[in-house]
């Protein structure tokens, strides 16, 4: 459906959910996607990062957002070193399908990450691949920064997308890029792209809901982020709007990115 849509030049509204309520609200809005997030290690649990979040949290949560959910697309995040090697990932993907109800599992990352990439995608996994500021790697980054400056770096990214389609990977997430990067990437990979932090150009965006509700989760607000709820009187409708601007090309503007 997804790849159709990009086919098509329709974009992709996706945003995370932690809950059935939440999930639900999405699904009655119009959400093609919803994203098991292991951001719920921050949004959630209020820890500095997604690093301590364990395989059993992303399984109850993305239950949880299973129940509220009847037709869009539920991802859910692979946590930190769940799939360090092919034989892991692939245990690791089987229970947040079969036990988490998930429809596809997103790995962060190339290099290594290829063969367990492939190692799913051959039995039959639909995997959802994550470049650019990859926030299971924030301590080995520094940070969160956006990447791909450079000109090296933003060749390597390059590299790394066409990488992760050749291994099998379905969908694209690409986090805290230049516009102009982001916007190459798409035009490269047949895979559709979802971008957070990455400009107007991809095939569809990507929020955290807490963000996009205007809710403080004590980090820094990056400047990707808009607060839908202002202005509007509920949570529902604040979704309605995210949902309608995404698809419209009015959210990003040149303000939410990078250059």
């Amino acid at each position: 459906m997804l790849r159709q849509m990009k086919l098509n030049k329709q974009r992709i509204a996706t945003m995370t959910a932690y809950d059935a309520s939440f999930a639900r609200a999405l699904d009655n809005a119009g959400i093609d996607a919803v994203l098991v997030g292991d951001s719920l290690g921050m949004v959630i649990k209020g820890g500095a990062n997604t690093v301590p979040v364990s395989l059993d949290d992303m399984v109850y949560h993305s239950r949880c957002v299973a129940q509220g959910l009847q037709s869009a697309l539920l991802i859910a995040d692979m946590p930190f070193q769940s799939y360090a090697t092919p034989d892991r990932a692939l245990d690791s993907a089987a229970a947040l399908l079969s036990k988490g109800l998930a429809s596809m599992v997103k790995l962060e990352g190339a290099g290594f990450v290829l063969d367990a990439i492939s190692f799913l995608s051959e039995r039959d996994i639909p995997v959802c691949a994550h470049l650019g500021l990859t926030p299971q790697s924030v301590l080995k980054l520094g940070g969160f920064k956006v990447q791909g400056r450079d000109m090296q770096a933003a060749q390597a990214i390059i590299e790394q997308a066409k990488q992760v389609e050749q291994a099998g990977a379905q969908l694209l997430v690409l986090e805290c890029l230049p516009s102009s990067l982001a916007k190459t990437i798409t035009e490269t990979v047949g895979i559709p792209t979802i971008g957070i932090g990455a400009g107007p150009d991809c095939d569809g965006q990507i929020l955290v809901c807490y963000d996009a509700l205007g809710i403080n989760s004590g980090h820094r607000r990056p400047r990707f982020v808009k607060d839908f709820l202002a202005g509007n009187g509920s949570i529902d409708a604040a979704f309605v709007q995210y949902i309608r601007e995404v698809k419209s090309g009015e959210f990003p503007s040149l303000e939410h990115g990078y250059a």
